[in-house]
């Protein structure tokens, strides 16, 4: 009896021990869900918070627009000042959160609505106007702001919700910046808005937006820009395995063949960040200073490793 017992309690030992394997697995996983959430909430607040100052800031109070369907319900707002933008934005954003539903992941869709929400309520606190005097500066000043501020929102997984959702759909399928997007949203609408506010202010806005979408970009991509090198040397061997073993960079190896000489070469490619260029240059002129060289821009790149794809 005391030995059926015994191999009853032995045979349970690894089916609990799987358990708990399976236990602490699962939790490590709601953990880094949890953590994630958590990040992504927090560049969503951070990024509408900016751009809510800079509206309330400095574009309303300068009678400025802004771009999208946050310039849509400034410009209602200013025909009908009993409605808050907050509310305008809100109502606005419901047709697009039902095309979004239609054309864009589930995550990014409760991710931007998340946004979107939590942007309308974030609009009803009363931001001071900053005490910028020159109209110049403050369309420079609003630019930049807001600029960084959409900038960290499209960081995240999700957006703020608005024309947001139609630029992350055409950079994913087109690969056309979101910047690129927004501003084209944004020439339509001072379009319209030529036929109710003064010419100096659509100009200020123009401006305005110009720097908005730089800085955009800019924090989008920033020092994730990627740069791809071309190298034609006699020493392509060695400058190869240099790239290879100081940069922990790939190099692709094509044969080629001198126009003119009519001689064999060996061109490498690669793909280099922005902040390795200066090291990429100073080892090639250490091997061989007379190497041909080409350096490129790249709009965007795929990969595991060397990939700067925005996470939507």
């Amino acid at each position: 009896m005391k030995r059926s017992q015994s191999v009853e309690i032995a045979d349970r030992i690894p089916h609990q021990r799987k358990t708990i394997s399976q236990l602490s697995t699962r939790s490590k996983e709601i953990l880094h869900h949890s953590k994630t959430i958590g990040w992504n909430l927090t560049l969503l607040f951070a990024g509408t918070v900016i751009c809510a100052l800079a509206i309330k800031g400095i574009l309303v109070p300068k009678q400025f627009l802004a771009g999208g369907v946050t310039g849509l319900a400034i410009l209602l707002h200013y025909v009908f000042r009993f409605i808050p933008i907050g509310i305008l934005y809100f109502l606005l954003n419901i047709p697009l959160f039902v095309i979004g539903w239609m054309f864009v992941g589930q995550r990014f869709f409760w991710y931007s609505l998340a946004g979107m929400v939590i942007f309308s309520v974030v609009m009803f606190y009363p931001f001071p106007a900053l005490p910028i005097a020159d109209m110049m500066l403050s369309a420079l000043a609003a630019g930049i702001i807001s600029g960084i501020g959409s900038g960290i929102i499209l960081r995240s997984l999700g957006s703020a919700g608005g024309l947001d959702v139609l630029s992350v759909i055409l950079f994913k399928r087109f690969s056309i910046r979101p910047g690129t997007t927004v501003m084209l949203f944004h020439a339509i609408l001072l379009l319209v808005a030529l036929f109710r506010l003064p010419v100096e202010i659509v100009l200020y806005t123009l401006i305005y937006l110009f720097i908005n979408s730089y800085f955009v970009n800019l924090v989008i991509i920033g020092l994730n820009q990627r740069k791809a090198v071309m190298v034609i040397s006699p020493q392509w061997e060695e400058i190869s395995q240099e790239i290879i073993d100081k940069l922990q960079r790939g190099v692709t190896i094509v044969q080629g063949e001198g126009g003119y000489s009519k001689q064999q070469l060996h061109i490498l490619y690669s793909v280099i960040t922005l902040t390795e260029l200066s090291r990429f240059k100073e080892l090639i002129r250490k091997i061989d200073p007379n190497a041909f060289v080409v350096v490129t821009e790249t709009l965007e790149v795929m990969g595991k490793r060397i990939g700067n794809q925005p996470h939507w």
